[in-house]
């Protein structure tokens, strides 16, 4: 489980790995389509079945030292907001960790996203994990690429990954070092 950050923490956030109690909340996430769609989940018909498959990948992970998004708590509330972690990926056969990132749409807009994403690239660079972390954010999610240019990282190409055209951002360990 080298790549979750279980007990981490920001300004506002805690971070935990997801729980089978989690699911009604998580499940709200899904009633909206076009962020199914975003989240690659479009080819799963009902809201329930696009939450137990992502349970079922995010558990693969874990159990599987791939990472995986981490619950997101505030700390102020104690409400979950969102998940945010570092996913290993399989890219034109070539390690890549991602930072991933999906607020609730009741948290959105609040800064959340930025602040959890920063502290997975921090954790990710302090750590040694890679030499470079990227986002893979589809074509069509602009607020995600805002996040990703204000996590420091540059759009690199596009690709299709699973059926879907997404942008490939990447910040550099040398870059982050730089600007520290």
């Amino acid at each position: 489980m080298k790549y979750l950050l279980t007990n981490q923490e920001t300004e506002r956030l805690m971070f935990r790995k997801l729980e089978n109690s989690d699911f009604e909340i998580w499940l709200k996430l899904f009633y909206d389509e076009k962020v199914s769609k975003l989240l690659g989940m479009a080819d799963f018909k009902t809201p329930k079945e696009r939450c137990e498959k992502w349970f079922e990948w995010t558990s693969n992970r874990y159990k599987n030292n791939l990472g995986g998004q981490n619950v997101l708590i505030s700390k102020n509330s104690k409400k979950i907001i969102g998940q945010c972690g570092l996913l290993v990926r399989d890219i034109d056969n070539k390690f890549e960790l991602e930072v991933a990132y999906s607020i609730l749409p009741e948290f959105r807009n609040k800064g959340y996203a930025i602040e959890s994403a920063k502290k997975c690239r921090d954790f990710a660079f302090e750590n040694n994990f890679s030499e470079s972390l990227i986002s893979m954010i589809d074509t069509e999610n602009t607020e995600s690429e805002k996040v990703a240019l204000k996590n420091g990282m540059k759009l690199e190409r596009t690709i299709i990954d699973s059926n879907r055209k997404v942008n490939i951002f990447r910040i550099e360990k040398t870059i982050w070092d730089n600007e520290k």
